[in-house]
């Protein structure tokens, strides 16, 4: 489990991640540890990229000058996967933070969890499923807020419980987490079915379906018995067919 104190480095890619989005990603980022390396990857001479100069600005972001020297081949790729690799060399690092909607950088999500340090990926919907899974943890940049939006509706409204029980890998997924993880009184921590979710499908997360936390998509689908502990936080159960 991530801990404050973990050392992250967060590297952009500018080409496919909006500017706009940057200040919510690093506020997810702070849940996981301390940000000590903050790098955004572009060439700074390509005016679709002139939005990005104030945003990272505004957050203390390094830019990192990449030319596209040949058209056709993505140099700015290239350049972060070099860094990440020699930041990975360190041994400084507890995770990295990609911010891409590329396919490119699936082998490197495997190459720096195969050292045991974790990876969290953010993206668009459109991002490939192969580096989605490549992650440890992958979430939609469309289910962020801004820190100054806490007063706005969430970024989209709670899907129902007729689609939510429609929706056969999420009830499946949930069923075989909820049953590995009880004891033998059918109980189970609910934290710990959140995890596994996350080991079967990277990109799990409640706001995909407009439900901020776990335990509310869990009680929207009326499958489950969603109970809140006095110590411990919540517990989950499959709700039998006379619903105890």
């Amino acid at each position: 489990m991530a801990q404050p104190n973990d050392l992250l480095a967060v590297l952009v890619d500018a080409d496919n991640v909006p500017p706009a989005k940057i200040g919510a990603v690093l506020t997810e980022v702070a849940r996981f540890g301390t940000t000590s390396v903050k790098r955004v990857y572009g060439d700074w001479t390509a005016q679709n990229l002139s939005g990005w100069k104030k945003a990272a600005s505004e957050h203390v972001i390094q830019p990192m000058q990449q030319f596209a020297n040949t058209k056709g081949k993505n140099a700015t790729d290239s350049a972060l996967i070099i860094d990440a690799m020699d930041l990975l060399y360190t041994g400084r690092f507890h995770g990295f933070c990609i911010v891409s909607s590329d396919s490119d950088f699936t082998r490197l999500a495997s190459r720096i969890r195969e050292t045991g340090v974790t990876v969290y990926g953010f993206g668009e919907r459109k991002t490939p499923e192969s580096f989605r899974n490549a992650c440890d943890q992958f979430t939609y940049l469309d289910v962020l807020e801004e820190p100054a939006a806490e007063s706005k509706p969430p970024a989209s409204a709670p899907v129902v419980t007729a689609k939510l029980r429609s929706d056969a890998k999420l009830v499946a997924g949930l069923r075989t987490s909820v049953t590995t993880a009880s004891g033998e009184d059918g109980w189970a921590v609910l934290s710990t079915v959140g995890q596994l979710m996350r080991k079967q499908q990277p990109d799990f997360d409640s706001r995909n379906w407009g439900y901020a936390k776990l335990s509310e998509l869990v009680g929207a689908t009326e499958l489950f018995i969603v109970e809140t502990r006095p110590v411990g936080g919540h517990r989950v159960r499959v709700k039998q067919k006379n619903g105890d």
